[in-house]
């Protein structure tokens, strides 16, 4: 921090459980990397190759050489890892994996329909090899998971090796967790938490709508992914109630500290 400021949320300090910030790298250069972790590397706490890019992102290794300097550890989108499934190639992704020094893996479904069994089986093989984060909900808006699902997805993706669990969203904020307006669905996300472990969940959440509501409900050390490099530090900025959107919540929060 450039100067002090009193009553300013604490944030856990990396490497952290509690308070990730997943940022998600769409196809960058490995200028604009080095640009994107000048600024904001202080506040990423992994980086997700969207979807299927890192197959057409030229000079990759370069790229993650960048990103691995930093400290900044990085992961291929669920995306390329069901496109591995759907074409027999399982071993060639964990290959794929092993290849460019990947520590963590996303599994996920939202696009391949696949029993979840089998997609239990995934998670267990590869928690062998990488830390794995393992998505759940839907890409497809017209698909509606009720609340119970939602939470014995999650508890059992954790049972099978899961170090977190992602709340599905899109880089659009438009499906899973919320409304195709992108509103929160808040009795979800509610009801989930009755049973899971908030920093088990890593909440999809690239509108500043969609992080605002989170940090005002769980804090400023929420997880929150699908940030767009360029949010990075607008999204800190919001945890620490410096931007007008927490300015009182946290100064309302604070306040009632003191009088306590």
């Amino acid at each position: 921090m450039n100067y002090t400021l009193n009553n300013i949320p604490e944030r856990e300090q990396k490497p952290r459980e509690r308070g990730f910030t997943m940022a998600m790298d769409k196809g960058l250069s490995v200028r604009e990397v080095e640009d994107f972790l000048e600024v904001a590397g202080d506040y990423v706490d992994i980086v997700k190759l969207g979807w299927g890019t890192s197959f057409v992102t030229p000079n990759l290794d370069r790229k993650l050489e960048v990103y691995k300097s930093a400290g900044i550890p990085v992961y291929f989108g669920g995306t390329l890892f069901e496109a591995f499934v759907a074409r027999n190639q399982f071993e060639d992704y964990r290959r794929i994996l092993d290849k460019y020094g990947m520590g963590f893996a996303e599994v996920s479904d939202g696009s391949l329909e696949m029993p979840h069994d089998e997609k239990l089986q995934y998670i267990q093989t590869l928690a062998e090899q990488v830390t794995v984060l393992s998505e759940v909900g839907s890409k497809d808006a017209e698909k509606i998971i009720p609340p119970y699902k939602w939470i014995q997805l999650m508890q059992t993706e954790l049972d099978a090796g899961a170090w977190k669990v992602i709340g599905e969203a899109r880089e659009g904020g438009n499906v899973g967790l919320f409304r195709s307006t992108g509103e929160v669905r808040s009795g979800l996300v509610e009801e989930i938490l009755t049973k899971i472990p908030f920093e088990k969940i890593l909440w999809e959440a690239p509108q500043k709508a969609q992080q605002v509501w989170f940090i005002k409900l769980l804090g400023a050390n929420v997880n929150l992914g699908n940030i767009a490099p360029s949010e990075v530090i607008p999204l800190e900025t919001i945890r620490l109630g410096l931007r007008g959107d927490t300015f009182h919540h946290f100064l309302n929060q604070n306040d009632v500290a003191l009088k306590g």
